[in-house]
């Protein structure tokens, strides 16, 4: 049978395919109507709506399938005709010619392009076949997009950490008192859906999830280290007009749009605890870019957040935090302007931020920050980026090191005194690109906070085992795209933390493999 045969016959088989499951229904319905159930007016038009509904998408389905398949039959006719008429024009000859006419350059281009159109034809008449096997569409018939990251991360440490494959400080200890170790890990690896869907309000609607494998490790499980559990990175749906667009769901903090560039710290941001604010949050907010020319723009961005305050999670249940327990969002705005040299883009962004947080015993603390980014094409090849924050309170957003307040004792206790930590932090990058496929990067950081709050009291007490003073960070990176789905990158970090009690210092080399699907 041939393949157009193959074509032709689909349609008709899902016609018959359609009017066979009518008739069984029918019949069923007629063999049962001896004994009719009792249904009501209003169940009865219920069930006739959901079957005009059902045959509507029906036959949506049908439409979008026969038109999908006459594209394909009009592209093959098309490529059928292409060749038709070249063997027209130049008839192959006969054999002891042909030998003479494939030593000339005409012979040998007629040839080729007699050989690519059959080797075109061939693959579109095989994409035909499997078009409907191969196809994937989600419940709500829209289309969905999978991407992803499958990354292993090969590091050595010297020196101690609080985390031995994603360092954010340089620790005082570690469990076994060893200053050096070498590891592996994949649970940097990323998973990622996008769904498209139709127009609403004019708008064009999307949504999107991604998840990686940094949520911890299964209680008691067998090197468990290499099992890390699935996490919630983040998950929104849009709204986007021409100009405008609103966004709700869990999303990266829009105040502070820049990152280092680096594939050795995914899990949580390059300089994430080193002037680097990120957050991971529930948020709502709105858009609205305001064109000033054909290459200028400015963009304002305006919502609230979950109101956090940087305290640890404790098991399934979820305590409410300082942040949380105001009845009160944070708020959030960015403006930024927006233009293109040579073809680059260069943003300058300044942005604020305000959390008001209630602590028990009516300690209330007004939490703020301003920010200042940046993006800008210096030379060819060379770019700088960056940011410079100044605030209080900030641990929710990785600010003042992960930490928003100290006590002078039992946080429980009600004459324990605290006070809220004023800070001051940044990074700034320079990225290197030696060609389309190879690039440099070195990067500094720094989170500081103030001096007079973390010691204001003789034993300050915080999330940590010690109250953090300060903490920076460098490093320098390459990474290499031999492909658009497939990397390798290099990367060494160190760190110097300065806490209640001394100063530690730590490095990390880490190799990289990564392929993007």
């Amino acid at each position: 049978m041939t393949n157009r045969a193959l074509r032709d016959i689909r349609p008709k088989a899902l016609v018959a395919w359609i009017l066979f499951a009518v008739w069984s229904t029918a019949a069923s319905g007629q063999s049962t109507a001896s004994t009719p159930p009792q249904v009501s007016g209003q169940e009865l038009a219920a069930a006739v709506q959901d079957l005009r509904a059902q045959v509507q998408e029906l036959r949506a389905t049908v439409a979008e399938m026969k038109s999908e398949a006459a594209a394909y039959r009009a592209q093959t006719e098309q490529l059928r005709n292409e060749l038709a008429d070249m063997r027209t024009t130049a008839p192959l000859p006969s054999p002891e010619p042909n030998e003479r006419a494939s030593a000339t350059p005409g012979g040998d281009t007629v040839s080729r392009k007699i050989s690519s159109l059959e080797e075109t034809t061939q693959l579109l008449e095989s994409e035909i076949r499997t078009q409907y096997q191969t196809k994937v569409e989600s419940a709500s018939k829209y289309r969905v997009r999978l991407s992803g990251l499958a990354l292993l991360n090969l590091f050595t440490n010297h020196g101690y950490v609080d985390n031995l494959d994603v360092p954010s400080y340089a620790a005082s200890s570690n469990t076994y008192g060893t200053s050096q170790a070498f590891g592996a890990t994949l649970r940097q690896s990323e998973i990622g859906l996008e769904v498209f869907g139709p127009e609403v309000f004019g708008a064009k609607t999307s949504g999107e999830i991604r998840v990686d494998f940094g949520g911890g490790f299964p209680a008691g499980a067998l090197d468990g280290v290499n099992t890390g559990l699935v996490r919630l990175r983040t998950g929104n749906a849009r709204l986007d007009w021409s100009h405008t667009s609103i966004i709700a769901g869990q999303d990266s903090l829009f105040i502070s749009p820049q990152a280092p560039t680096s594939f050795a710290s995914l899990i949580i941001p390059e300089f994430g605890y080193s002037g680097n604010l990120w957050a991971w949050t529930p948020q709502l907010r709105i858009e609205h870019r305001f064109d000033l020319t054909d290459n200028q723009n400015l963009r304002v961005q305006a919502g609230i957040l979950d109101n956090l305050t940087g305290e640890p999670s404790y098991g399934v249940r979820r305590p409410v935090q300082g942040g949380e327990s105001s009845g009160l969002p944070a708020y959030a705005v960015r403006t930024s302007w927006n233009t293109t040299v040579d073809g680059r883009p260069l943003t300058l962004g300044a942005s604020g931020y305000y959390s008001r947080q209630n602590w028990g015993f009516d300690w209330n603390v007004d939490g703020w920050a301003t920010a200042a980014d940046w993006n800008i094409p210096l030379a060819p090849r060379f770019a700088l980026s960056g940011e410079i924050y100044r605030g209080r309170a900030l641990g929710g957003i990785s600010g003042g090191i992960g930490q928003s307040v100290l006590f002078s004792g039992n946080p429980l206790d009600p004459t324990t005194d605290f006070r809220a930590l004023n800070s001051l932090g940044g990074w700034s990058q320079l990225k290197f690109m030696a060609k389309a496929k190879l690039e440099f990067n070195g990067a500094m950081g720094i989170d500081n906070p103030f001096s007079r709050d973390v010691h204001w009291f003789p034993s300050p007490v915080g999330y940590y085992p010690n109250a953090l003073a300060v903490n920076r960070s460098a490093m320098a990176n390459f990474v290499y795209r031999p492909r658009s789905d497939l990397l390798f990158s290099g990367e060494y970090r160190h760190l110097r933390t300065t806490a209640i009690g001394g100063i530690n210092s730590a490095d990390q080399v880490n190799l990289m493999m990564g392929v993007l699907f």
